[in-house]
């Protein structure tokens, strides 16, 4: 690992410890109450939705207009192990039991997403879009009349065992390890597949293999998001996950930019938390929400970020050079 690679691990490791505190005095002292760390946990669960969806529609390039449908699966696949485990009198830590649940619900919504990869992403555009629109729609009907998971009525009786604290370093993990995916070998691979997929195909990159692993992956990590909305809300009603929620979580990735995970995070964050400072003013809520998104496509149709990412190294080397050069300036005209 170079110097600068180093550097920049650092700096950020002491940003997320330094955040981290900052959140944790803020709750400790009282200046957090609930309601807004209900919203903290809320926008980490989205966040995580947003960069699992980025692996497909940014990283590979395809239409997924059904990622709800993958969050449901990881949602209610991990409700019922941990309602199983608590039911069973196994006396557990409660975070093994969220970690496990995650699992369990990671692992399903993966073979979930590989067993409809593998078909659909034979399909490009559009037509990709509309089959994952049918399967989350599927799904959604599915737990509506399947009766052991409470069926319309919802899901009810799960332990809520998720705070903000595993919220936050659950986060952190995620966006570490599809940040790492993004700069492997196999991530390059996707990403040329967005890029070319002819010429990735003659270079010898098995596509559709990649397109498969991008889409299970995608899958595998709404389940993880998922499973941390299940144990927070502690019920689950299957309307929720809907077509709109779906297109609530496109939207964010395409206003954060498609292939950016730091625009995502980003756009979480605002998309998540605007909606929440306008409640005051619900008669013109989503006037206002539609209107902040019509203008940022207008102006700035790449997103926020465009496909780069926030480097907080940089940034901070560019505001000590600026600092530099008005010293040198200043030094300059003094003499």
């Amino acid at each position: 690992m170079d110097f600068n690679k180093k550097k920049a691990y650092i700096i950020n490791t002491i940003s997320i410890i330094v955040l981290y505190l900052i959140f944790f005095v803020l709750i400790q002292t009282k200046i957090m109450n609930n309601y807004f760390i209900g919203i903290a946990i809320l926008t980490g669960i989205m966040i995580i939705m947003a960069m699992s969806l980025n692996i497909v529609a940014g990283f590979l390039g395809e239409m997924a207009l059904g990622h709800a449908g993958f969050m449901a699966i990881g949602a209610y696949a991990s409700a019922s192990f941990s309602i199983a485990v608590v039911d069973s009198g196994v006396a557990l830590p409660n975070i093994i039991i969220l970690v496990l649940a995650m699992i369990v619900g990671g692992v399903v919504s993966g073979i979930f997403g590989f067993l409809i990869g593998t078909p659909t992403l034979r399909l490009r555009g559009d037509y990709l879009g509309i089959v994952t629109i049918g399967f989350s729609e599927i799904i959604r009907i599915f737990f509506i009349n399947f009766g052991p998971t409470g069926g319309a009525a919802g899901l009810k009786g799960i332990a809520r065992l998720v705070n903000f604290n595993n919220v936050y370093w659950i986060t952190i993990v995620v966006a570490f390890l599809i940040f790492t995916l993004g700069r492997s070998k196999h991530g390059r691979a996707i990403i040329s597949i967005r890029e070319d997929e002819i010429a990735s195909e003659a270079a010898g990159i098995p596509t559709t293999r990649y397109k498969v692993l991008a889409f299970s992956l995608a899958a595998f990590f709404a389940g993880i998001g998922g499973a941390l909305y299940a144990h927070y809300q502690s019920f689950l009603e299957p309307s929720k996950f809907g077509f709109m929620f779906s297109i609530e979580m496109f939207v964010i990735v395409v206003l954060g930019g498609l292939g950016s995970l730091t625009g995502s995070i980003v756009s979480a964050i605002v998309l998540t938390v605007l909606p929440e400072m306008l409640r005051s003013f619900s008669e013109y809520r989503l006037l206002v929400y539609s209107l902040v998104l019509i203008i940022m496509m207008i102006f700035r149709p790449q997103g926020i970020f465009g496909r780069s990412e926030f480097s907080l190294t940089a940034f901070i080397e560019s505001l000590i050079q600026r600092k530099n050069v008005k010293k040198s300036i200043g030094g300059g005209e003094a003499s």
